[in-house]
């Protein structure tokens, strides 16, 4: 039984020691944790202040693409009604021409029937040597 004794003392001791080499290990390994959990944290919140930043980036730029849609919509209108002034004025120009080519025909016309009414004229003045008022 003594022997046993010696055993359980021989183990104990080995126990012991065993235990005041562990506890700087412990006490390291848990410090560890504390610095892990610590940076899990910091890294979660850096993670979320990215997070919300590109939210804010993508809602500022789908704003800004909304109102270059919309700047682009209105191009396209100003565009088609440029393109209707400019076929509504090039009609007009047309219609203008040809009434000054009517105009001028109306013109020459006149101008003949006129040259023709007072040689008529003149002929009858010629002939009862007064002149004449009729129309």
């Amino acid at each position: 039984m003594a022997k046993k004794i010696k055993k359980v003392g021989a183990k104990t001791r080995q126990v012991t020691r065993a235990k005041v080499v562990t506890k700087p290990k412990k006490d390291e390994v848990a410090l560890l944790k504390q610095q892990m959990a610590k940076l899990k944290r910091e890294s979660n919140a850096k993670i979320k202040a990215l997070e919300s930043q590109v939210k804010e980036i993508n809602e500022e730029l789908g704003k800004k693409e909304g109102k270059l849609q919309a700047s682009k919509k209105l191009l396209v209108q100003r565009e088609a009604e440029l393109n209707r002034l400019k076929d509504e004025t090039e009609y007009k120009n047309k219609q203008l021409a040809s009434k000054d080519v009517e105009m001028e025909t109306y013109k020459k016309t006149t101008e003949e029937k006129i040259s023709r009414l007072e040689a008529k004229a003149r002929e009858l003045e010629g002939g009862t040597g007064e002149p004449s008022f009729t129309s």
